[in-house]
């Protein structure tokens, strides 16, 4: 199959490469979840061990209904053969089906938002239900994660089309507009972080709520929505690491940079495109430029401490690893860091780069990211 999409022609103007390893991404994304699919269901994760004459050994381990719900969503891009393909048989709208029968069983506020997205961009017919489910675990003055509250506002544009959710849409926009810090995210809605990372978001903070205002001022004039998703754009973007890496924290406060590693594969192929090129379909800035930087990141990490162990993106097997990191295990930096900007903006501690440089590759593989991946580009 011969992958024609309009947002595939928009990296025809950069480098000639960058269109083809967007190619590869996406087929290799189609043969690795065929691999992660179980009878409706799909792994948690995959991990890979090296063999000692060569080639990796492939270790599957767990379901999640939250990674099957946004592989669904990925899916939906494919056309009926190649879900068909990838499913053994079933279309995703099938998978779509069963994890909406599961919807009474989610306890999960951001996996039952997720699963309502998925039932609604392909309306399903259990919808309206899984709606009913999302409103009763969505309780009015709980603090929620940024990320759950932003899939949330996803979830009700999405539905807007099939049933009345205003009043519940509107509560959502309302409380994801006032959690931003004065620069841009941080990782809950309201108190209950502790006090030394109350500060720090998450690139997943930020970009789901790009993507959810984005995509709330699309669905009904909305410039407030808008502003706020193009001002986060703008602060991860002004961030951007020199090799186009996407950096993991934020301080809140300021949009500075709090601890850049690990840097995920996931982020540079899928869910930094995806939030800025919803902003584009919004009419907001869509930083080509640095969506390319992070493609071209995957195809040669300078973190990578040698090109053998350091490749990202293999064709045999067919896999991308998750991410380049620190060898910290214990998240030390991360700690520090975070403990030392709250006290002092900005602060750096440069000694610890000298004690965990970043280059570590986790081999490993989730399947949300491939979904993502299909959804961000094949839209």
């Amino acid at each position: 199959m011969t992958l024609q999409y309009a947002r595939l022609g928009l990296l025809a103007d950069g480098a000639p490469g960058d269109a083809a390893l967007l190619d590869r991404l996406l087929r290799i994304a189609q043969l690795r979840l065929a691999e992660q699919h179980d009878n409706g269901e799909f792994v948690f994760t995959v991990t890979g061990e090296a063999r000692p004459g060569g080639g990796w050994q492939l270790r599957p381990a767990g379901t999640s209904l939250r990674y099957g719900a946004i592989t669904a969503l990925g899916l939906l891009r494919l056309p009926e053969p190649d879900q068909r393909t990838v499913l053994a048989g079933m279309t995703a709208e099938d998978l779509v089906g069963q994890l909406a029968k599961r919807i009474d069983e989610v306890s999960g506020l951001g996996d039952a938002a997720l699963v309502c997205w998925a039932a609604a961009e392909c309306g399903h017919g259990d919808t309206e239900h899984a709606l009913q489910r999302l409103a009763a675990l969505d309780q009015a003055g709980r603090p929620v994660d940024v990320v759950s509250a932003a899939w949330v506002v996803s979830a009700l544009v999405a539905a807007r089309p099939l049933a009345d959710v205003e009043r519940h849409l509107a509560a959502g926009r309302q409380r994801l507009l006032a959690a931003r810090g004065a620069a841009v995210y941080p990782h809950t809605t309201g108190p209950g972080a502790p006090w030394y990372r109350a500060h720090v978001g998450s690139f997943a903070d930020q970009v789901y709520p790009i993507q959810a205002l984005a995509r709330l001022h699309r669905s009904a004039d909305d410039p407030e929505a808008l502003a706020v998703a193009g001002t986060v754009a703008a602060a991860i973007c002004s961030a951007q690491g020199a090799g186009g890496q996407w950096w993991w924290h934020y301080d809140s406060r300021s949009g500075a940079v709090v601890e850049g590693y690990p840097v995920y594969s996931v982020h540079q192929h899928a869910m930094g495109p995806m939030a800025l090129l919803d902003l584009a379909d919004a009419g907001g800035d869509g930083h080509l430029d640095e969506i390319r930087r992070g493609l071209r990141w995957l195809s040669a990490p300078p973190e990578a401490r040698s090109a053998s162990t350091g490749q990202l993106i293999l064709d045999e097997p067919p896999i991308t690893w998750r991410k380049v990191a620190r060898a910290d295990h214990r998240k030390v930096v991360r700690g520090l860091r975070a403990a030392s900007t709250r006290i002092v903006p900005g602060a750096r501690v440069a000694a610890l780069d000298r004690v965990y440089p970043p280059g570590v590759v986790d081999h490993e593989c989730r399947p949300y990211e491939l979904g993502w991946l299909l959804y961000t580009w094949l839209s």
